[in-house]
């Protein structure tokens, strides 16, 4: 079943102190190419890594300590991520999204990055981001502030 506002991506935002290890690994190692996104300069620092098509898995406790095991893994509580979705209408979503009962964290906003966002609290403590562009890639990249974060200045 599709519905008219079903997410367009996913992101997963991974706040990170060492973000050039964090970078070198994911857009070097991994070959995730980067795509203009908007910083300022100094420690204002963010890269956004295509990853190609993304799923949302989700487990109940049971499942998740059955993956551990047969992957050999220690079992954690983890950390909580915030992921975004990325949606045609971001009104439309926060609306849906109330209406099953997700607290609203942030109203849309419209961003220097050219998205209108809005944060809700979903589900198991995930906080879920909708965003909606407002431009294409192609016209960001021309805009000031979106580069590349070795285009980008350090203090």
């Amino acid at each position: 079943m599709t519905t008219p506002n079903a997410p367009r991506q996913l992101r997963l935002i991974i706040e990170t102190d060492d973000f050039d290890e964090a970078l070198r690994f994911y857009r070097d190692v991994l070959g995730m190419p980067e795509q203009a996104a908007f910083a300022t300069e100094g420690e204002d620092r963010v890269a956004i890594l295509h990853a190609g098509t993304a799923t949302l898995e989700l487990a109940s406790p049971t499942h998740s300590r059955a993956i551990d095991e047969v992957e050999n893994a220690p079992s954690t509580d983890g950390p909580t991520l915030r992921f975004a979705l990325e949606v045609q209408d971001t009104e439309q979503a926060v609306a849906a999204a109330d209406e099953h009962g997700a607290e609203l964290i942030a109203p849309p906003t419209r961003t220097p990055f050219r998205t209108l966002n809005a944060r809700v609290q979903g589900p198991a403590g995930w906080q879920v981001t909708f965003f909606q562009e407002l431009e294409t890639l192609e016209e960001r990249e021309g805009r000031e502030g979106f580069s590349t974060d070795d285009q980008r200045p350090r203090r």
